[in-house]
């Protein structure tokens, strides 16, 4: 948030959002099945979206490109889930 000019509620919004990409990686790490681990992974997907949508109003090609990064990873830890409970 410290190198984006966001002010105000964009700030409250994207700083909440990358909290809670960071605390649902966190918590859905610690669950034993891989359906309850994918849950949370996909909500920290969808906070990650929230942010790219922020980034591409607001932000710089650099930190554009590093949350685009971030969500190949996020979706890739997503279908690993998926594949080995659809299994």
């Amino acid at each position: 948030a410290e190198r984006l000019k966001l002010k105000g509620n964009k700030r409250d919004q994207f700083e909440r959002a990358i909290l809670s990409i960071v605390l649902n990686l966190s918590e859905g790490s610690a669950k034993s099945s891989a359906k309850e681990r994918e849950k949370f992974y996909r909500i920290s997907l969808g906070s990650l979206r929230e942010v790219q949508t922020l980034l591409d109003l607001f932000g710089t090609p650099e930190l554009i490109h590093e949350a685009d990064c971030l969500g190949a990873f996020l979706y890739c830890l997503c279908r690993g889930c998926r594949s080995s409970y659809s299994n």
